[in-house]
């Protein structure tokens, strides 16, 4: 059992964070760079003042950082021992690492084998696709200690599953499995769990490989596209959408793509 972002939340059973594409993301602690190139990488999260390691998974531009039980930030009986004016501080520095990874301009996957509660689901819900084990647990249970999600969670889980059906989770601070999960559309797919308690790793694993061979550039103006979209009315949008179109026009991997087709090889994409 570990402790997501000191304390937040719980993260059991290895929730892992991967993010597919090129780019070179800075998060929230200073003078902390994750290196995501070449494909398929995890971002690491700065929690307790924990550095994260990589490790390279069956292909060599495979890469993931996942926080997994051995990365422990504070734990509610330290919390306890708080002054307010610490906590406040502390559940800030929290919402700006869980921001920090909901704009990280590459795509992420949250994969869920275990339990993922409070500020765990809220670290989730920060990424771009969730996958979980059926036997996984999920919630915003806050409210059963008198305190209310302080990591977003009262702001993207409506976003994901509607209003009415996230405030009956975070009024009744009740968790759901996978299955559940899934019907109501917290997660985007359900799997069952293996023997090595890795399913969901395994299966966001299989998601980001899909989006390995694709434009690089493309994928990143196509994930602002979405999230700035999403939070204006549909004239804006499509604005939106046409800006973030233009940005691929000059690119050198568009006259690649084009190239690759009439040539009917593979396109080999730069990221430029």
């Amino acid at each position: 059992m570990a402790a997501a972002l000191g304390g937040l939340g719980l993260l059991q059973g290895r929730v892992r964070l991967a993010a597919a594409a090129t780019a070179t993301s800075s998060l929230g602690r200073p003078g902390h760079r994750a290196p995501v190139r070449g494909g398929a990488a995890a971002a690491a999260l700065p929690s307790a003042g924990r550095s994260y390691g990589s490790e390279a998974k069956e292909e060599e531009e495979l890469r993931v950082r996942y926080l997994d039980d051995e990365h422990k930030g504070a734990d509610l009986k330290e919390r306890a021992k708080m002054h307010s004016s610490e906590v406040s501080s502390f559940v800030s520095k929290a919402r700006a690492t869980i921001n920090d990874m909901a704009n990280l301009p590459v795509p992420t996957i949250a994969a869920i084998d275990g339990t993922a509660v409070g500020g765990g689901l809220e670290l989730a819900l920060a990424c771009d696709i969730r996958v979980a084990a059926s036997s996984a647990k999920m919630g915003l249970v806050e409210t059963k200690l008198a305190i209310i999600p302080g990591g977003g969670g009262t702001q993207r889980l409506p976003r994901a599953i509607g209003v009415s059906l996230a405030k009956e989770l975070i009024f009744s601070a009740r968790t759901v499995d996978g299955e559940e999960a899934k019907s109501i559309g917290l997660i985007s797919h359900v799997v069952e769990q293996n023997e090595a308690g890795d399913a969901a790793y395994r299966r966001a694993l299989a998601l980001a490989r899909e989006f390995l061979p694709q434009g690089p550039v493309a994928v990143r103006v196509a994930k602002l596209a979405i999230n700035q979209g999403m939070e204006v009315d549909l004239v804006t949008g499509l604005a939106i959408e046409e800006a973030c179109y233009a940005q691929t026009i000059p690119t050198k991997d568009r006259i690649e793509g084009l190239l690759a087709f009439k040539e009917k090889r593979p396109p080999r994409y730069k990221g430029e």
